[in-house]
């Protein structure tokens, strides 16, 4: 099998990391502490290029090529918010939305129009049923309920609700995020830098994605997607976190020689090599089932229990080996540990991915020896 990209791939790949070359810690640092919290002029230029529309025409992208660009996004820390106000509310727009609604995503594309995917609800993810309901009023649709967290969806222009249908299932709404009497927001910064809010629905306006039918495969299938973009970030994240530490530990001197002669934190360092590794092999399996229209919630839970568990040991490690410097605000290597700490819990921790494969055991045969 060629796990080789191809020169369209490439060309992507050098095109957004040069884009986000000027992406230093204090760069972004600025630029998240302000608002919208992310460069308007990156984001124009993410449009420009094609990123912001990744997967809608999927004769032209795929799950590879969104692979590719997080992994750049991933490096740089970029906080742009490409997957959770683009890509993939958009990916449910453009599989299930009705020709109207698919010409939204020509202003997604162009960076004029800001989308936000509202589905997980305040308590437990056991709880799997949905308390945001929808109710029908003649030919409409009004929604009632609180979604929390919602990425991006301080800014959100539209939002992609989910709601309980009066017969059972779980609907697919679009809402005005504008609607200020019926869609309240409560807007707060994430720890790593992001954006997201607290919508409360009261009665809020709400059109069908498509028809007004059970969506709980199409949600599932998002999860699945945003969750291979997410470990594609964290591979980018992890990368740079490494290379880091390696360069530190090659400059850094004690009791006159550079860290890098101590042979146990070079032994901690090839630890971090191959977590690495581990995590890239399991990010490009889920983009590429995906590519392969095999979109296994088993193969997702995989792929985020390993991201998971590299990036906590590489984070921990790169802030141990890097000592104190390794907490500073100044300092890349925090920020790093903060996003893949994020990343982990987005779309449930590896305990939760864990819990998932546990509760597939019954599945497969027992082997006897």
């Amino acid at each position: 099998m060629d796990f080789q990209l191809s020169d369209e791939q490439a060309l992507l790949r050098d095109t957004t990391r040069s884009m986000l070359a000027d992406y230093d810690t204090e760069t972004r640092n600025k630029v998240i502490d302000t608002d919208p919290g992310f460069n308007p002029e990156v984001w124009k230029q993410f449009a420009e290029i094609g990123i912001l529309g990744l997967g809608f025409d999927t004769q032209e992208s795929g799950p590879l090529e969104i692979m590719t660009v997080f992994t750049e996004i991933g490096r740089r820390l970029a906080p742009e918010p490409v997957l959770h106000g683009a890509l993939g509310p958009g990916a449910l727009i453009a599989e299930h939305g009705d020709a109207e609604q698919r010409k939204l995503l020509d202003d997604v594309a162009a960076g004029k129009h800001i989308l936000a995917f509202a589905h997980t609800e305040p308590g437990p993810r056991s709880a799997e049923k949905i308390s945001t309901e929808a109710v029908r009023q003649g030919d409409s649709w009004s929604l009632t309920g609180r979604k929390n967290p919602v990425l991006t969806g301080d800014r959100a222009d539209t939002l992609v609700v989910s709601a309980a249908l009066p017969d059972g299932g779980t609907g697919l709404f679009l809402v005005d995020g504008s609607d200020a009497g019926k869609v309240a927001r409560q807007p707060y910064r994430t720890f790593d830098g992001q954006r997201g809010a607290q919508i409360d629905l009261d009665g809020a306006p709400g059109i069908p994605l498509g028809e007004a039918v059970d969506a709980t495969r199409a949600i599932e299938h998002a999860h699945i997607r945003i969750s291979s973009a997410l470990c594609a970030e964290a591979i980018g994240a992890m990368e740079e976190a490494l290379r880091l530490t390696t360069d530190y530990l090659k400059t850094r001197k004690q009791f006159g020689v550079t860290l890098n002669t101590f042979q146990t934190l070079t032994q901690r360092a090839a630890d971090m090599y191959v977590s690495l590794e581990l995590a890239r092999s399991m990010s490009m399996y889920a983009a590429m089932s995906i590519a392969d229209d095999n979109l296994d919630p088993l193969i997702a839970a995989r792929a985020k229990l390993q991201i998971g568990r590299s990036g906590r040991h590489i984070a921990q490690e790169a802030i141990q080996l890097h000592g104190g410097i390794g907490m500073t605000w100044e300092y890349p290597v925090g920020h790093y540990a903060a996003r893949l700490t994020a990343i982990e819990h987005t779309l449930g921790s590896s305990q939760d991915q864990l819990h998932v494969l546990m509760n597939s055991l019954g599945n497969y045969d027992l082997v006897k020896l």
